[in-house]
This record gives structure tokens, sequence and C-alpha cells, in this order.
């Protein structure tokens, strides 16, 4: 079972000093605008990074606002940010507007995760009736217990399983070491008899590369960009993952922010939202296509993996294993105020109930 995560105080005054250092540098070394602000985001050689919160934070704002207000953002797996300690550090302060991944918060905050819990979106649709159903708790839960004003939610491509060896079903996968980034995940591999192995996605290839991993839970569209088509054969096509994020900031950051500003971001975050869901729906077809060498593979490589789509039959295993498998630890996990909140939001948009704690 993966333990908590937890830091001692020197450790995150080290990436506190890491942190300011970093934006004062950058901060520094270009011309100020009248704000300018700095932003951690999301994961980097991704396109809902490089497509979208990139050019919008470095370009888009400055444009927007007619040179007025400016931002400075770098990817969080390169800003040296522990995926767990996001949300305290945007608590402290020390990152006004930071990105923090669901799945890695989760470990020590249960209820963050519900709304991606390993299993329970086996599609786009689903995924957007669950967050909206989960998405005022989100907001209210970001702000009483974190400070976060939450400006945005999300998702990453669909999370496939790429594997060594040839898979076809669900039960081919007992007995294998399998990468998973979150304690859902874990759940659920091991209800398949398998293995999990909690790796950093910064980790992953070098994971893959050696012995220790057979199989790897990942976007199906930035395994093809981390290489992962290459080193493996078949292709699991169950999305078992979506990798939700969410974006906000410090609320004593953004009480200080002019109006204006204020008014264009809650006008713009939106947008940019909804692109950026676009592209992950768009991007779980073309990753896939393009580890297979389809002819519509498009921004990606083109391998010769399997694909293995899954049947009813293991449609139905999935919900089965979701249901006691993952539900049911989740809850144990997170108590009967989590029981409660299932039941009131994401228990009626998917017909599944949670068991008592």
């Amino acid at each position: 079972m993966i333990g908590t995560m937890k830091f001692c105080s020197p450790f995150r005054l080290a990436w506190v000093a890491l942190l300011l250092a970093w934006f004062t540098t950058v901060c520094a070394a270009q011309p100020a605008p009248e704000r300018r602000l700095r932003i951690v985001g999301g994961l980097a050689t991704v396109s809902q990074y490089t497509l979208h919160e990139e050019p919008f934070w470095s370009r888009e704002l400055a444009r927007l606002s007619e040179g007025k207000y400016a931002a400075s953002i770098v990817p969080f797996n390169r800003a040296g940010v522990p995926g767990p300690e996001m949300l305290h550090l945007m608590k402290l302060g020390v990152v006004p507007f930071g990105t923090a991944l669901l799945s890695q918060v989760a470990s020590n905050e249960p209820e963050l995760g519900a709304a991606d819990l390993a299993g329970l979106n086996p599609d786009m649709a689903t995924m957007r009736r669950v967050i909206a159903a989960f998405r005022p708790t989100l907001e209210k839960r970001l702000g009483d217990q974190f400070n976060v004003e939450l400006l945005a939610v999300y998702v990453y491509p669909a999370q496939v399983v790429f594997c060594k060896q040839a898979v076809t079903q669900l039960s081919d996968l007992a007995g294998r070491r399998i990468r998973v980034s979150g304690v859902s995940q874990a759940d659920f591999v091991s209800a398949l008899k398998a293995t999990p192995v909690l790796t950093e996605f910064s980790e992953l290839m070098s994971n893959m590369n050696s012995d220790n991993t057979e199989c790897a839970i990942t976007g199906a569209m930035s395994g093809n960009t981390l290489g992962l088509h290459k080193i493996t054969r078949g292709l699991y096509s169950m999305p078992l993952g979506w990798g939700l994020a969410v974006f906000g900031a410090n609320r004593n950051t953004w009480n200080t922010l002019p109006a204006d500003l204020k008014t264009l971001l809650k006008t713009e975050l939106p947008k940019l939202e909804a692109a950026i869901w676009e592209e992950s729906e768009r991007e779980t077809g073309n990753g896939v296509a393009c580890n297979t060498g389809a002819d519509t593979c498009t921004r990606g490589t083109k391998g010769a993996m399997i694909e293995a789509r899954p049947s009813a039959a293991d449609e139905r295993r999935r919900r089965d294993i979701f249901a006691k498998d993952v539900l049911a630890p989740w809850a144990k996990r997170c108590g009967a105020g989590c029981v409660k909140l299932w039941e009131q939001t994401i228990g009626p948009a998917v017909g599944i109930k949670a068991p008592g704690p």
C-alpha cells in the first residue's frame, strides 16, 4: 500500500527558497509591465501545456491586456515542486498561482481525488458529468482548507496501459509490475493481482527501461511523446484515469489583483480550460492512433503497438473492481464525511453507491 508522503519543515523551506530564487530570476530577466504574474503550470512537454497553458501566460495575457499585464510560467515538474506539497505551498503564498495534480495531492487529501478515482470514468462524457457534480466541492474545499481560489480544472488525455508483452484483456495484467501515479490506481492494479509501482512521470521511462516495471499506466499521447511505443508492444486502451489538475491562486494574492485583471482572468481562463479539455479528448484518440501506427496519427510518432480494446466483460469487471476495490478503500481512508459527499455529488452522476467507511 502506498503511504502518505510527508516532508519535514527544513525540506519544505528548501523548496520555498528554490522557488523564490526562480521567480526572482525570471521576473528580473524581463521588462516589467504594470503587473507580472508568476505561474507554476502543468506537466512539461505535453500538449496541454505546450499548446495552451504556456502560450496563454507567456503571450496571450499581454496581448489581451494590451501590454498592461504579463506572466512568467514554468511547468511544475521543472520547478522542483513536490506534487503532494503544491497546495501547501500555495496556501503559504510561495506559489501564488499554481497547478496541482489531484492524483498526487490525494495521497494527503483523499477527498480531492474523488473525481478521478481509477476506473471511475470510462469515457470523457462520464468525466464531464463527474466534474460538473463535484466542482462546487472542489471550489469550497480549496478555499476553506488551502486559501486557494479555484480558477480552472484541467484534464489530461485518458491514461491507458502500455505493456512490454501483449495484453488482450484485464486478466492478462495479473502478475505484472505496473507503473501507477497514485493510490487509487494502485488499488485497481492490486485488485488485478498485479503489483503497483508508484512512479513520477519524470521517472517513468527510466523505470520502464529497467526491469523494475513491465507495464505503465499513463496518457496515450504522453506515452508516445516519451517514447513508450518503442519499448512496449501491447496497448490496452481502457481509460483507468484522466489526470485531473486544478489551477488556482493564493487568495491573498488574488485579492490584491486589480479588478480589471481579475475580470480578464475570470473571462479567459474558462476558455483556456475548455481548450485543454478538447485537446485531451482529441489526443486520447490520436495517442492510440500514433502508438499503433494508424494513418490518422498527427503530432506524434508512429509505432507498431497492438491495441486491445476493452470487451463488454472487461467493462463489467472494471465497474465491479471500482466499486469493491477502489471506491471502498477510498471511503475508508476518507471517512464518513466523504461517503456522504459521494452520495450527494458523484454517486448520482454515475449510479454507484459508496459503502460505509
